[in-house]
């Protein structure tokens, strides 16, 4: 399983105050909220399960791509970030945010 344990820490961090399940999904390391995946990291990349309505916006920022899976487009609101863009816990608080807000959501929490 490869991740970046320093990433993992920044979104351990993200998401303290939540109940947080991590998972060993997608050959990495996933995160859960309310039993619903907000974040899985893998490799140099962060799949994030986001509002399908910010997808485009989100997907604006460089390094933020529409999610693949078996070389097709998975639905709208999930993402691919690069590591790289979770840099600082500043950055990485943006992305576990807006993957946060689709989670409540969906959830009601």
């Amino acid at each position: 399983m490869a991740y970046d344990e320093d990433v993992a820490d920044r979104i351990r961090e993200a998401l303290s105050g939540e109940v947080v399940r991590e998972q060993r999904m997608f050959g990495g390391l996933s995160f859960m909220v309310h039993e619903k995946m907000v974040a899985a990291l893998n490799g140099d990349r962060v799949l994030l399960r986001c509002a399908a309505e910010r997808a485009e916006e989100l997907i604006e920022d460089e390094g933020a791509d529409p999610a693949m899976m078996r070389g097709k487009e998975m639905a709208k609101g999930w993402i691919e970030v690069d590591l790289s863009r979770f840099g600082s816990a500043e950055d990485t608080g943006f992305w576990i945010t807006a993957a946060l807000d689709h989670n409540r959501a969906v959830t009601g929490n």
